[in-house]
């Protein structure tokens, strides 16, 4: 009996994380408003240091959740070895209805220990004037003829945020993500000056509209590839999209609001467009101006992915200097709402990626900066980083269920045999001698 139990176990365990796989936590919302942003469960806090003696470490691979208040500069620390680049940035999440200005946002830079500045970037609401995620990153890239930030050792990452007066006061959180980038191999390695041919013409938009709903973070962001995806969109809701674009490839990009009735009243900026690369650092972001009729906005022509890239001077260029996910948000400003009510609107994408993949620049394995054959499939059924986790955890369930499942039946049948062999006495031939049956009883009927 005690291995009976022990199956029964497997069983139940089985069980145990379908149930678990099926109540993954930030999955549930109410569906009359937008969901919130949905941090990386496995995100771990850390507090930012107002010193950088005091500063928490990161560690490469790793996701974390901070806060930031205005006029706050914080602090992390990196430990560099003298080979490898490394980026690390940060998506602000203020606070749902919260007040933000033209100019408010963040700069993080990545400093050596003497306070050099290896490289910032700004992140800011610009003239989409509400609040939503809106991302940068900084880098400490190991790299020919550059002798800033080559040796080894403490760095820190600073975070610094800007507001205005008349904004919100409170906190905005922080989703911070450190990546190192593999080493190149040795023709990539000695490159120092970025393409300077590549075609800017775009391509025929493609047709054929398909459902699909767009996520609420960088982490759920919802796979798409070439093609025309239709979603809606409530009023203050960020939808997030990604895009598998790989060495070589161009992307283009465009978001369009469907027409409504109910008003003619002209809204600038009324909806934000934003493209952010693997690493999460910001390639590009345009607005649309909406007054109840059909609009559309496209992002800027971008190069095709090349490691080079990061040498050229325009920062939406040098951001396209990986393959790897290529993340797509829209958000729809809240004020939508007061003139065009709080149903959401129609919303379609248009997304373009062209040109054949070519070779990794890489030496190793590419990590996040590379296009599987997995990221592919995902792109094309549509699924999230975390469905596609579920599924495959869906499947080793299923695999362990039935493996338990068969040893469980074929358990029960030989049980069953041997109870049977044990409670049904032995036949006496008649005249045979012999004990009679305990229970006094006429004779056992042969089975």
């Amino acid at each position: 009996m005690k291995r009976q139990r022990n199956r029964g176990r497997v069983t139940l365990a089985s069980i145990a994380a379908m149930c678990a796989v099926a109540a993954l936590p930030g999955q549930a919302h109410a569906a009359d408003e937008p969901a919130p942003y949905a941090f990386d469960p496995d995100a771990k806090k850390v507090p930012g240091a107002e010193t950088n003696a005091e500063a928490s470490e990161l560690t490469s691979g790793s996701v974390y959740r901070s806060a930031i208040k205005p006029g706050q500069k914080l602090y992390y620390r990196l430990n560099l070895d003298d080979a490898t680049s490394a980026y690390v940035s940060a998506v602000v999440v203020p606070e749902a209805g919260g007040k933000v200005a033209y100019g408010d946002g963040i700069t993080i830079s990545i400093r050596d220990i003497d306070d050099t500045q290896c490289s910032a970037e700004d992140a800011n609401f610009g003239p989409a004037e509400f609040a939503r995620p809106i991302a940068a990153y900084a880098h400490r890239i190991v790299e020919k003829g550059n002798s800033t930030c080559r040796e080894g050792g403490e760095y820190n990452v600073l975070i610094e945020r800007k507001s205005t007066a008349t904004s919100s006061p409170a906190e905005w959180d922080l989703e911070l993500r450190y990546a190192s980038e593999p080493e190149a191999k040795a023709a990539d390695a000695q490159a120092t000056v970025a393409p300077e041919n590549w075609s800017s013409a775009s391509p025929t938009p493609p047709t054929g509209k398909r459902k699909r709903a767009g996520g609420s973070s960088f982490h759920d962001a919802t796979g798409l590839v070439t093609g025309e995806w239709q979603d809606d969109i409530a009023a203050g809701q960020t939808r997030f999209y990604r895009v598998p674009v790989d060495w070589g490839q161009q992307i283009f990009a465009s978001a369009a609001l469907s027409n409504n009735s109910r008003s003619t009243e002209y809204l600038g900026n009324a909806l934000a467009l934003s493209l952010e690369n693997p690493a999460q650092g910001h390639v590009d972001s345009e607005t649309l101006s909406y007054s109840g009729e059909s609009a559309s906005v496209a992002l800027a022509p971008l190069p095709p992915v090349d490691y080079r890239n990061r040498f050229d001077p325009a920062s939406d260029v040098s951001a396209m200097r990986f393959a790897g996910w290529y993340y797509l948000s829209v958000t729809l400003s809240p004020e939508i709402s007061k003139f065009y009510g709080d149903k959401p609107l129609p919303l379609r994408l248009k997304v373009s990626v062209r040109n054949e993949a070519k070779e990794s620049p890489y030496a190793g394995a590419a990590g996040i900066f590379g296009v599987s054959d997995e990221d592919k499939d995902m792109a094309q059924s549509g699924q999230s980083a975390p469905q596609a986790a579920r599924s495959g955890t869906m499947r080793l369930v299923a695999a362990a269920g039935i493996g338990a499942g068969t040893v469980l039946v074929l358990g029960l049948g030989a049980w069953t045999l041997l109870a049977r062999r044990r409670t049904v006495p032995a036949v006496v031939p008649p005249g045979a001698g012999g004990p009679q049956p305990p229970y006094g009883g006429p004779p056992p009927q042969s089975w």
